[in-house]
């Protein structure tokens, strides 16, 4: 993960100003620094978002392909989840600096998504136990500037969002071979439902309090940190603690609580955004990711 070296005198200053919830960007310990959000910004992709958090930039892009079902779920479709951290992002990455952090966030989000309820995955079943749509949810990390899981996991929300999976048809003749007939009407699509996509809240212990969306700089003062993946409806999804330090079980459940409610003004902001951007068709500018 990538990090900053702090002074001693640093690291109290931090400290008393999370205490009386004013923090070095003026931020109480709450908030969130303005995020931007932009969708369909890769062109040969079903779907894909680019988030920029802060000085956190993240690239995500949803390939539809055409797969087997597995066998324990043979109605189902799946995600698959692959993380690129770009040397670009920061000197730590460099070689294979990357990859430990890389298979971590892509198992971090496996765990996410591994409720039934998070995606209707029975709606990318073309035929069971033959044919079914796989998602392949690639996560390039552009830029790293803190909180990484959180501005991920928008960015897969928002991708998953704007992905159009083409509709299909299966036609059988008289001997009973099926043959896949996919619709080349870019209007003739599937959309996602992805109200009960959750969104992952990092909430970061610093002295006696905790804090959302934490810089390079709150991280290196922090020795404990609590993932939680929470609906739009506020319902916590999954859990997982990082860091080296420890927590008691009231300052636990005081970060639950307070990741839940943060989690839901995210989510409510976040879907406003999309259908904003939505709403503008054909005429809004894209930017892209090059932009």
């Amino acid at each position: 993960m990538a990090s900053v070296v702090l002074s001693e005198a640093e690291k109290v200053y931090i400290v008393h100003g999370v205490q009386e919830d004013l923090r070095l960007d003026g931020r109480g310990c709450e908030d969130y620094r303005c995020a931007e959000v932009e969708t369909e910004v890769v062109s040969n992709t079903s779907g894909s978002a680019r988030v920029k958090l802060g000085h956190t930039d993240v690239l995500v892009g949803v390939k539809a392909e055409m797969g087997t079902p597995k066998l324990e779920k043979p109605d189902e479709g799946y995600l698959e989840f692959f993380v690129d951290c770009s040397a670009n992002a920061t000197p730590e990455f460099e070689g294979r600096g990357g990859e430990e952090l890389g298979t971590e966030i892509a198992n971090t989000l496996y765990g996410v998504f591994s409720s039934e309820s998070s995606v209707d995955l029975k709606s990318l079943c073309i035929n069971p136990r033959e044919h079914c749509w796989v998602l392949y949810v690639d996560v390039l990390l552009l830029e790293c500037g803190g909180n990484l899981f959180d501005a991920i996991s928008i960015a897969v929300k928002a991708a998953l969002f704007n992905t159009r999976i083409p509709k299909v048809r299966v036609l059988e003749d008289e001997e009973g071979f099926k043959e896949i007939e996919l619709s080349d009407d870019p209007y003739d699509c599937i959309r996602l439902n992805v109200d009960n996509v959750p969104c992952i809240v990092t909430l970061s212990k610093i002295g006696y309090r905790h804090v959302v969306d934490a810089t390079l700089q709150e991280a290196a003062c922090s020795l404990a940190s609590l993932l939680i993946s929470v609906t739009s409806k506020g319902t916590l999804t999954s859990m997982k603690k990082v860091g080296k330090g420890s927590l008691d079980p009231e300052s636990i459940f005081e970060m639950l609580e307070t990741g839940k409610r943060v989690g839901k003004s995210l989510h409510v902001a976040l879907q406003k955004t999309l259908d904003e951007e939505e709403s503008l068709g054909t005429s809004r500018q894209k930017v892209g990711f090059l932009g």
